[in-house]
């Protein structure tokens, strides 16, 4: 494989990445709260840059520095993930059926960056001992870290800022439609976050 299809390969990666479902069903969930391209944007942006720092921050260890990660890390990182998923979707859901106030502006930067940190804390070490194993130059899996980690961002913002519209024209209509959302984007992220402990479960009791 050439340099450039494991460059390309980086930042096609990054963009998958952006769309797996346990990204999707929270960035939808902060939007709701925020409703708005400009907002939604930010809030993508947001997440991104926390998914980037944990991402590449591990990635480079592992790369640069040839950190050995236990693999008891990954089992933490995906439990973290799950908890925050359904705690998050706990409070989505509490939120949404009760009079909310303005959030002020440090939760809505605090919370975004938070859950993408957490996010990028989970696959990064897979994602980064494969280039380091696969790629025979540093220089070249830096750099195709890199790209992951942009495509991810890239794509988050993108799905997000698609998003916003239908949902701020939702989210600008009380009633039944606004609370069956919220409500259906909480139990989401719930459902998603008992699915990957199960997963975990079932895993751990395999052969």
């Amino acid at each position: 494989m050439s340099n450039w299809s494991i460059l390309l390969l980086g930042i096609g990666l990054g963009l998958r990445h952006a769309t797996d479902a346990d990204h999707v069903v929270v960035v939808s969930a902060l939007v709701q709260r925020e409703p708005g391209l400009w907002k939604a944007a930010r809030i993508a942006a947001l997440w991104g840059a926390g998914h980037t720092v944990a991402f590449l921050a591990l990635g480079l260890l592992i790369v640069l520095a040839e950190l050995r990660v236990p693999e008891a890390f990954e089992l933490v990182a995906e439990l973290l993930v799950a908890l925050m998923l359904i705690g998050f979707g706990a409070w989505h859901l509490v939120r949404g059926v009760r009079e909310e106030s303005v959030p002020s502006l440090g939760r809505t930067t605090a919370r975004p960056l938070i859950i993408g940190l957490v996010h990028g804390l989970a696959g990064s070490a897979g994602i980064a001992l494969l280039a380091a194993t696969t790629i025979g130059s540093r220089s070249l899996a830096v750099a195709y870290l890199a790209l992951v980690a942009l495509g991810t961002v890239l794509g988050m913002v993108a799905l997000t800022v698609a998003m916003s519209r239908p949902v701020s024209w939702t989210m600008q209509r009380p009633g039944r439609l606004k609370h069956a959302v919220t409500s259906l984007a909480a139990l989401l992220s719930m459902g998603l976050g008992a699915t990957v402990l199960l997963r975990m479960v079932v895993g751990q009791e395999g052969p």
